[in-house]
């Protein structure tokens, strides 16, 4: 049995944009308000890279705390992908 405590000590993040736009995560409410700013460590080409972001807005729905987070590229590593188109072998 959850206590009503219990209920409220996580929240939804979504990002909108950048490495992770359209991901969502659930953390923990840290004495009772969640973070401006997150960190995520993720795989991009097969390379570990940090990404940082903030809050753009924060709501509830339905019942539940939901914050939005934007990309931070100046303070996050580079994302560099390898999908440059393959030009074929020269004649």
């Amino acid at each position: 049995m959850t206590t009503p405590q219990s209920e409220n000590t996580e929240y939804t993040v979504e990002f909108v944009d950048g490495p992770l736009e359209g991901q969502t995560d659930t953390r923990v409410l840290l004495h009772g308000k969640h973070d401006e700013r997150i960190s995520m460590v993720a795989a991009v080409d097969s390379m570990e890279s940090l990404f940082w972001y903030d809050e753009v807005d924060a709501r509830e729905v339905q019942g539940k705390l939901h914050v939005r987070y934007a990309f931070d590229s100046s303070d996050s590593d580079p994302v560099e992908s390898n999908d440059e188109p393959d030009r074929g072998s020269a004649l």
